[in-house]
């Protein structure tokens, strides 16, 4: 483990730091809170073992100080006193510390200490991971691997917002695989299952890393493209159709003979600053419009289209 230790004592820090070092840890030191706050923050050790008096920030302000900074980490604060009160130990435990020792330091107590520490650190961090993990379940369409609609609604908010503070474009496209309720009555569900996955692959192969890919619901996928106007966008799309065509997945139920896709594309651009849900609404009429022309193709809501300039 990483372990920080702040003392103005030199004595104290001495032994603090040859006891951490002695059992297989690392030790970083401070001879003052101000110099510990920093420490901490450049190193997020695992542990702080931390005097109550000394100059700066004293042990209480430096154990809030790191609670309010952990975030998804856990810090385990061990508070080192020479005042062994009751009021100092609930003072303690109210500012965040988990443990404390009383001065003189024992190593052997130090040891004691660290040694629960390891075991609480180790079980914070394995619930981080476990709560990460969840966290993108939860967000994961199980079936295509791709962001579901929990992602996308998060992301577009947080686009949305951020090109209208800078005045910058995107655009969002939905995608819908044509004629698949026929594909699935005459191919069966599991074969259904499979195209969607091999549809979502291709997708996900067609993007760049700022593009967000999502399974809308169904047989539909959506598109958002950061930084595009619609013209930008539509000849994205337009490779990514091509690729889901160029998929050769066989479909006697569709005109082309293979699988195909249809899009409505809409775009956040100067001439057309709306919300977010009325590009998903525009978006939403242009693909109807799309399958309505014949399938296969492209349809840019009229409202995002830019005008051109002379």
């Amino acid at each position: 483990m990483k372990v920080l230790v702040a003392d103005d004592d030199f004595g104290s820090r001495l032994v603090a730091q040859a006891a951490v070092e002695h059992y297989g840890h690392e030790c970083i030191v401070a001879a003052d809170g101000n110099s510990a706050w920093e420490l901490y923050k450049q190193h997020r050790p695992q542990v702080v073992v931390t005097d109550l008096m000394m100059p700066g920030l004293n042990g209480l302000e430096l154990c809030r100080a790191i609670r309010s900074a952990e975030g998804d980490s856990y810090t385990y604060l061990v508070l080192v006193t020479s005042k062994d009160s009751h009021e100092d130990v609930v003072a303690g435990m109210h500012a965040g510390a988990d443990d404390y020792v009383a001065k003189p330091l024992d190593p052997f107590v130090l040891h004691t200490r660290l040694l629960v520490a390891q075991r609480v650190t180790s079980l914070h961090t394995d619930l981080a991971r476990y709560r990460a993990a969840l966290a993108e379940q939860a967000r994961t369409d199980p079936l295509t691997k791709l962001h579901n609609r929990l992602k996308l609604s998060e992301d577009l908010e947080q686009l949305h917002r951020k090109c209208a503070r800078y005045g910058t474009d995107y655009s969002l496209a939905i995608c819908d695989v044509d004629n698949f309720k026929r594909y699935n009555d005459i191919y069966g569900h599991q074969a259904g299952d499979s195209a969607l996955q091999a549809v979502a692959a291709s997708l996900a192969g067609e993007s760049r890393q700022s593009d967000g890919i999502y399974r809308f619901g169904g047989e539909e996928f959506l598109f958002l493209l950061p930084g595009q106007s619609a013209a930008g966008a539509q000849t994205r799309l337009e490779r990514a159709l091509d690729a889901v065509q160029g998929l050769g997945i066989p479909h006697s139920g569709n005109p082309s003979g293979t699988l195909t896709l249809s899009a409505g594309l809409s775009a956040y651009v100067p001439e057309h600053r709306v919300s977010s849900e009325r590009l998903l609404k525009e978006a939403d009429i242009a693909l109807y419009a799309a399958k309505s022309a014949g399938r296969n193709r492209i349809q840019v809501a009229p409202e995002a289209r830019q005008p051109s300039r002379n």
